[in-house]
């Protein structure tokens, strides 16, 4: 009951005004739809005003957005004038028009980056001529007023199409640099979307004043929605555009930060890298300083006692010694082995060992051209693993004929020592890293990053393969 009382005063309001402008009586349907369009623009002033404020507040806080305040400016204006919509506002209606097309051509002109003096001047002094020309004019205020408000509208549209004009240009010329534009500056295509309807509408509106009144009285609620929703789809854009610009921000901001932990990892990686280099300069000096105090010092005595010594044992452990103080020396310094001159100093020495023991050596090389080079201390702990194994073979199997193959596969080298002798017997079954040095040769091969394995049964002889990469 009370809606449809307000709705019944609503149209005698309306049927009212028409009246008392002089025209004929409206429908009761175009009165409702008049009456619905009214309300339409009482919610639009409403929100209007809550966007207003917001865009003056981000206008205040961020300097990029200095042109939503006269967005901010333009729909303030139109409140008010929608508030001084009556017949005794006849002279205000000019005078907010006026601030309106200020701060709308302002806003217009910042769309495409330019700030032209002469226009802002001419805006300026209009702001004052208008409110003159009205008090100057006597009783020909109605006439007047509705001459500027038409001369408004004019400057109003003019802008609009002249800055849909460039940035169409902008767009024919660069799409990509058009669609890249920064905020606060609105797409081109929702720029044209917003305008061009209001452009329409503000001439329809224009026209039908001077034409038909009673059209004009009809269609004007309607016709004046248009201009508050393209304020309000562009306050809305810039809002929106505030919030994307800080997603943007914060995404910016995070890609920095990972880049930043990427350059630190960076660093460190490179600090520890120079660490381990200078770590291993030190290191290598070092080696160098006690190979040469070895074969300074320690090979010199040893060789005298080899020259010197009555006792045959004494000269032979000592000339002994000395093989592996040199060995020794020999991984100190660092220098890389070839791999061929390695098969040779190892066959030579192997042979001689097991023939001296009344051993058969039977000694396999790889029939392919051998390039490849060892470490030194590769050397040296394949030297010393080969060494041991012969000793094995010499000092606890029992064999007759020994086989050593050497081959190099996929970057590794395959070392094999195989006896025909009795095994290890099975009691040392499940102990054999404990017997014969084989734990031993195991951690050798370990710290060249290899492995060495042991097959045996009684029987059948033992089995040692050694690989280690190259």
């Amino acid at each position: 009951m009370p809606k449809r009382c307000c709705t019944t005063a609503l149209l005698a309001l309306v049927g009212g005004m028409a009246c008392a402008a002089g025209l004929e009586p409206v429908s009761a349907p175009v009165s409702a739809a008049m009456a619905w369009a009214t309300g339409a623009q009482a919610w639009l002033a409403a929100m209007l005003l809550g966007v207003a404020l917001a865009l003056g507040m981000l206008s205040l806080v961020q300097r990029n957005q200095q042109g939503s305040l006269f967005l901010a400016g333009m729909m303030l204006s139109w409140v008010l004038l929608r508030a001084g919509s009556g017949p005794t506002a006849l002279g205000l209606r000019p005078l907010l028009m006026t601030l309106l097309v200020l701060c709308g051509v302002q806003y217009l002109l910042r769309q495409i980056n330019t700030q032209q003096e002469h226009v802002t001047h001419a805006l300026l002094i209009q702001c004052l001529v208008v409110p003159l020309s009205l008090l100057l004019s006597g009783g020909e205020v109605e006439a007047l007023a509705r001459l500027w408000h038409s001369v408004l509208v004019l400057e109003l549209v003019a802008a609009m199409a002249w800055v849909l004009a460039q940035r169409w240009r902008r767009w024919r010329a660069d799409p990509v640099a058009e669609t890249r534009l920064a905020c606060p500056h609105p797409d081109f295509r929702l720029l044209t979307v917003l305008l061009v309807p209001t452009m329409l509408a503000l001439l329809a509106e224009l026209a039908l004043s001077w034409t038909d009144v009673h059209l004009w009285w009809i269609s004007l609620p309607w016709l004046g929605l248009l201009l508050p929703l393209a304020m309000l789809g562009l306050g809305l854009d810039a809002i929106a555009c505030v919030a994307r610009s800080r997603l943007d921000a914060e995404r910016r901001v995070a890609a920095a930060e990972q880049r930043m932990q990427e350059r630190i990892a960076e660093v460190e990686r490179q600090h520890a890298k120079l660490a381990e280099q200078k770590l291993e300069q030190v290191t290598e000096r070092e080696r160098k300083r006690i190979a040469a105090d070895l074969h300074d010092d320690l090979g010199a005595k040893l060789l005298t006692i080899v020259h010197t010594s009555e006792s045959a044992r004494i000269s032979t452990l000592a000339r002994e010694a000395l093989e592996e103080m040199r060995l020794s020396v020999r991984g100190l310094t660092g220098k890389p082995v070839h791999l061929i001159d390695a098969l040779g100093d190892w066959r030579a020495e192997v042979v001689l060992r097991l023939g001296q023991a009344n051993i058969l050596a039977e000694w396999k090389s790889p029939t392919d051209e051998i390039t490849q080079t060892l470490q030194a201390r590769s050397y040296v702990q394949t030297t010393r693993i080969l060494r041991e194994s012969v000793s094995n073979i010499i000092k606890h199997s029992g064999a007759t004929h020994a086989t050593i193959s050497c081959a190099v596969q996929e970057g590794d080298f395959i070392l094999t020592v195989q006896d025909n002798g009795h095994g290890i017997p099975a009691e040392l079954d499940g102990r054999l890293d404990r017997g014969h040095g084989m734990a031993s040769m195991k951690s050798r091969a370990k710290q060249m990053h290899g492995q060495c394995l042991v097959e045996s049964g009684p029987g059948w002889g033992t089995v040692i393969r050694l690989t280690i990469p190259l």
